[in-house]
């Protein structure tokens, strides 16, 4: 197939960043970072969440549902409503929206109003990491498109890094509520970054809310979807029970899990440059390479994790080969979208949500069922193929010139 990329319409290009594309980039990436600790540190305070608001950790954990539908429903709604804006307008308010809702969630009184203020934060996640994917590519001429898009997905491998450990200290040291400030902080210091760090960047032309609804019908979009939805699930049905896992199987005492996590955390940060490198040489191809070292790696948890230094190593590049898939899919979706990518990109989060709630629920079917922790491997394995199955689908399906793309 071929490795040439398409060139991106001209109308997505614009001027170079008063302050550099450097500093342009990191103001991108920041926001992925403040929505990567946002989300994901709120896990991690689950205890501290319940016995302040009187819940049990079950019922708070709703609150992570809330992130997830709001993520999903938010993604669509959001760029097609504001499919006129501005680039750069609709980065800097998706990061101040961002900022008050976790200002709400920390001051809110009650079960109900935390979940509330939860939802309404994940409302403006898959609208920034679309549109912000669309202003990095435009940046840098076309061959680097996915390396640019690598480098704004950077923040969010980051977080698990650096910003979720933080959070989570704030959080335990300061209380739950002081976490959320935190990440508030951090999104309205994007919201300046990216006023600052960006040209006005006004919607192409023609731009409209049927527009980017246009992306709705067709088929390769919905099948590159597809391929993030199942695809991608494997890794959350492993990440989802990694504490019991480790815990129970490998042996480790639960303080010994928080750096596995940060060693995935490295593997991410890794998987997601090589990504970005690996899809500039062709995307299609990209994305089945990528996926099928997620098949390997998650076959392989239920081998390595007996031994403490086997499953590190094999975490370490579960991160790297979950990661390194993003930037294929995202750029694959600016591909096949044509006029209507903000929709697309913004989709492609929903579509990784969506991953995130069939890997977590299948690996507790099998945990139920009595398969044991380490079946979350195989089961990870399994939706991997899933996702190479589709993606086999749409190269068949889009002809030799679209498939080669």
């Amino acid at each position: 197939m071929s490795t040439a990329a398409p060139p991106i319409n001209l109308d997505t290009r614009v001027e170079s960043p008063p302050h550099g594309v450097g500093f342009a980039e990191f103001a991108l990436a920041l926001g992925g970072f403040a929505l990567g600790t946002g989300e994901f540190a709120s896990m991690g305070l689950l205890p501290n969440v319940a016995r302040d608001i009187h819940v049990s950790v079950p019922v708070a954990g709703h609150m992570i549902s809330a992130y997830a539908l709001g993520v999903v429903i938010g993604a669509p709604l959001l760029a097609a409503a504001f499919a006129r804006s501005g680039r750069r307008a609709m980065l800097v308010g998706l990061m101040g929206f961002f900022a008050i809702a976790n200002l709400l969630c920390a001051v809110a009184s009650s079960y109900g109003l935390v979940v509330a203020a939860r939802f309404l934060a994940g409302l403006p996640h898959g609208a920034y990491f679309g549109i912000a994917s669309i202003v990095a590519a435009s940046l840098v001429p076309p061959n680097k498109r996915a390396q640019a898009v690598a480098r704004m997905m950077l923040g969010l491998s980051s977080a698990n890094v650096v910003g979720v450990p933080f959070a989570t200290w704030v959080g335990q040291m300061a209380g739950w509520r002081a976490a959320f400030v935190v990440v508030a902080v951090i999104g309205l210091a994007t919201a300046i970054l990216c006023r600052i760090a960006l040209r006005p960047m006004p919607a192409p032309e023609g731009a409209s809310p049927l527009t980017e609804l246009s992306a709705l019908a067709r088929g390769q979009v919905w099948l590159t979807l597809g391929i993030a939805a199942i695809g991608f699930g494997g890794v959350f049905a492993v990440y989802s029970y990694i504490t019991p896992m480790l815990v129970f199987v490998t042996g480790m005492t639960e303080a010994a899990v928080p750096p596995i996590l940060s060693v995935i955390g490295v593997g991410m940060v890794a998987g997601s440059l090589f990504g970005g490198w690996l899809a500039d040489k062709g995307v299609m191809r990209a994305v089945a390479i990528t996926l099928s070292l997620n098949v390997v790696v998650l076959a392989l948890v239920a081998v390595t994790v007996h031994n403490v230094a086997a499953v590190t190593v094999n975490m370490f590049f579960m991160g790297f080969a979950a990661l390194s898939i993003g930037p294929a899919l995202q750029t694959r979706l600016m591909d096949v979208a044509q006029d209507a990518q903000a929709l697309a990109a913004a989709l492609n989060h929903s579509a990784f949500n969506f991953a995130n709630a069939l890997g977590a629920w299948l690996g507790g079917v099998a945990i139920a069922a009595g398969m044991g922790w380490t079946s979350t491997g195989p089961i990870g394995a399994l939706l991997a193929l899933g996702g190479l199955a589709i993606w086999f689908v749409a190269w068949r399906s889009g002809g030799p010139k679209t498939a080669a793309r």
